[in-house]
């Protein structure tokens, strides 16, 4: 009889029978407002670079950058989020 190998951490992509909120899930809210943020930042920092010669983005390329920008942002906030959450709990990852 073989047995599963104990987590020191826990799973990201699992639900979690205590309540709490997957890494996922937490990406999953954010990622409109990571849209538009990417989105914002990145057709700003292309009228910036309107001072050296280089062309605007129009803001439609903007929100379409932002669309798959969006997702790596989203997913890096709600890992932020999940540690901000877990140490007002004042939960401990033993593995980490």
């Amino acid at each position: 009889m073989t047995e599963t190998p104990k987590q020191d951490q826990p799973n990201e992509t699992a639900p979690d029978p205590s309540g709490r909120w997957p890494v996922w899930a937490l990406a999953a809210v954010c990622y409109p407002v990571a849209v538009g943020a990417v989105a914002v930042n990145l057709f700003f920092a292309s009228l910036l670079g309107q001072a050296i010669g280089w062309p605007a983005i129009p803001p439609t390329i903007a929100v379409l950058c932002g669309v798959v920008g969006g997702i790596p942002a989203a997913w890096i906030t709600g890992r932020w989020f999940r540690g901000k959450i877990d140490e007002a709990e004042g939960y401990t990852n033993p593995g980490a």
